[in-house]
């Protein structure tokens, strides 16, 4: 089956044509900067050869038709549409067809994820009026990790908190932690996505048992631009100064924390990796800080797991930054985990073995868009049956 996947953010649009039976990716399209005159469209053919250019485009569907344009091949030849969904409440734990109740029920939880779900959405709206032949099929970030019992999901408040208005913990990159730690085999293991969002989770037999994102992608890992775990009380501090709202506030935790805030300089790790080689104090601490919240929580996921039988990286940092990849597991050969500094240089964006201690650690870069055309397969497939 050919499956269109899509994954739409705030001003971008990711798209592959994936053929399901070989796995072959067919074409690759993205478009940056959506709404702006200047918009930056890159695609690949089946060969890996690209091609770049800039053209006008207001919104999204004028995005996906020339991201659909640049696409290899005949559009007909798409039988579905596999939409990545950020967050998918507590009543989404799988991949959904998008009949109108479901599309409805994506909708209802803009509350929960209103950075992400309305761009998930407003790419749905746009390919169904632009390809209304073919099916789309929601894959929901939030899925994997429905798994997670109440010790883990719970926050200490008032029951009702919970029960009323679903506060409560529900992960993401649950794709990619899922693709990893598939691909990894290991029964106990700790998946570490490390890119401009970050997240940690520990896996046991294939089962999301705890991840350190919550009721938000905000919690957990300090990030690009996300302050990760804090006292709640910093909340209140800062609403308490002279002029704060509750959106300037939301704003300095999301958008102006993290390495950024950290560092004053950047939130990109490949820039304060080197301004820490030209002797920069502020990314120095910045990276201090981000890769000691990662060793605290393989640390904390090892007490979970009761062991782990392997540690794997992903995602941006993950996959491309020796240097992040050694300072998270120093400090941690108590459990094991030591990493070969010649496999680990050697390893940039490639499948690897990197350690020489007892636990094998690993670097797997993340196929999401495999796993949602494979999942948007199967839930058409379960229909059919």
């Amino acid at each position: 089956m050919n499956v269109l996947v899509l994954n739409c953010g705030s001003s971008s649009i990711k798209s592959q044509i994936i053929e399901t039976t070989s796995a072959a990716v067919l074409s690759k399209v993205t478009i940056e900067r959506v709404g702006r005159p200047d918009a930056i469209l890159t695609a690949f053919d089946t060969e890996g050869r690209r091609t770049r250019r800039t053209l006008p485009v207001k919104d999204f569907e004028v995005g996906l038709d020339a991201a659909l344009a640049a696409h290899c091949g005949d559009l007909c030849d798409i039988q579905a549409i596999g939409h990545r969904v950020v967050h998918g409440g507590e009543r989404f734990t799988e991949a959904a067809l998008m009949t109108p109740e479901v599309v409805h029920a994506i909708e209802d939880l803009i509350g929960l994820a209103p950075l992400h779900n309305p761009h998930n959405l407003r790419g749905f709206y746009a390919a169904s009026r632009i390809m209304p032949h073919a099916r789309h099929v929601a894959v929901f970030d939030t899925a994997f990790h429905h798994t997670l019992p109440p010790r883990a999901f719970l926050y200490g408040l008032p029951y009702a908190y919970y029960t009323r208005d679903k506060i409560r913990r529900y992960g993401f990159h649950g794709i990619s932690h899922r693709y990893v730690s598939k691909r990894c085999g290991a029964a106990k293991v700790i998946t570490c996505h490390l890119g401009n969002g970050a997240s940690i989770c520990a896996v046991a037999d294939g089962v999301s048992v705890d991840t350190s994102m919550g009721f938000t992608p905000l919690e957990g890992l300090l990030m690009g631009t996300r302050s990760g775990d804090l006292d709640p009380s910093v909340v209140l501090a800062l609403l308490s100064q002279e002029d704060a709202t509750t959106q300037s506030v939301e704003n300095v935790l999301n958008k102006q924390s993290g390495l950024l805030g950290l560092s004053g300089l950047s939130q990109d790790m490949r820039m304060l990796l080197d301004a820490r080689a030209n002797d920069s104090s502020r990314a120095a601490l910045a990276i201090e800080v981000f890769t000691y919240r990662i060793r605290k929580y393989i640390g904390a996921y090892w007490a979970v797991l009761n062991g782990a039988d392997a540690v794997v990286f992903t995602g941006g940092i993950g996959e491309n930054a020796a240097a992040i990849r050694a300072e998270a597991c120093a400090g941690l050969e108590a459990f094991g985990i030591e990493i070969d500094p010649l496999q680990n240089e050697a390893t940039l964006g490639t499948e690897a073995t990197i350690h020489r201690g007892r636990i094998p650690v690993h670097v797997i870069p993340a196929n999401e868009e495999l796993l949602i055309a494979q999942d948007t397969e199967q839930c058409l497939a379960s229909l059919v049956h």
